[in-house]
């Protein structure tokens, strides 16, 4: 019987139903940072076949003019904008500046996250 207690233990953790903001806000930071980690090691590796010569460079700039690079990379903005101004939350409220705003916080700056990423999405897909 303990069996089924623990599966429903590790089912109520996925389950994103009457979670906080600021458990939001917690996944949220952890999500991103996994994914710029990823980023990271596949940036090393185009950087790595760049190296090969002209050749190579010219192949990457075709595979980079595709529309699901495009959007790739504007993943990679948003989760640099969320995770970067998310932190900037954390580190106020590390140092006791606005830690009964979180929320108040938390809404504006993901507000800015969104104007960045619309205006990035626009610059990036009218060229």
């Amino acid at each position: 019987m303990k069996n089924a207690s623990s599966a429903g233990n590790a089912w109520r953790w996925f389950d994103p139903r009457n979670r906080s903001l600021s458990t939001w806000a917690f996944i949220l930071n952890r999500v991103t940072a996994l994914g710029l980690t990823l980023y990271l090691f596949m940036h090393l590796i185009v950087l790595g076949t760049l190296s090969q010569g002209p050749s190579a460079y010219d192949q990457f700039i075709a595979f980079a003019k595709n529309p699901i690079f495009k959007v790739g990379e504007m993943l990679v903005i948003a989760a640099g904008l969320i995770h970067g101004l998310n932190g900037i939350r954390i580190a106020l409220t590390s140092f006791g500046i606005g830690t009964n705003r979180q929320r108040m916080i938390f809404t504006g700056l993901m507000a800015i996250a969104l104007v960045g990423v619309v205006f990035f999405g626009i610059k990036m897909f009218s060229e």
